[in-house]
């Protein structure tokens, strides 16, 4: 496997074990956060490996899965895994933001990004590693 997509694997991989560390601290805002950008990374993984070029700078989760073609064989459940990601990566980035975000990130929608972002990061890797 190409090692720059093993260098987004291993990025993605270690963002999701920091999103569950924000769980575990009940640091809300940023579960979201790293939830967003392990999606983001591997979706980097998935198009400098289906695509073979340097992946888009871009925070865009619809975008990274649209260029890399991957959106064509997405679920409508996933659809909405990245419709529910995508916002928190702003969101949580800027003051104006960040307290209404805050606001809606209980224990309990942060389990469940977590357990809708296991399960896609898991589903890209099987197409990764196939």
């Amino acid at each position: 496997m190409n090692s720059k997509v093993t260098y987004w694997i291993e990025m993605s991989d270690y963002d999701l074990e920091t999103a569950d560390a924000m769980l575990r601290a009940e640091r809300f805002l940023y579960v979201g956060f790293m939830a967003h950008q392990a999606i983001e990374k591997i979706l980097k993984a998935y198009f400098v490996h289906t695509i073979g070029e340097t992946a888009p700078f871009s925070h865009s989760l619809s975008l990274l899965a649209k260029k890399s073609m991957l959106s064509q064989e997405l679920s409508e459940e996933q659809f909405e895994c990245i419709d529910l990601l995508e916002p928190l990566n702003i969101e949580a980035r800027y003051p104006t933001y960040k307290e209404e975000l805050l606001k809606s990130m209980s224990f309990e929608r942060c389990c469940e990004i977590l357990a809708k972002t296991k399960d896609l990061q898991s589903w890209i890797k099987t197409k990764l590693f196939a």
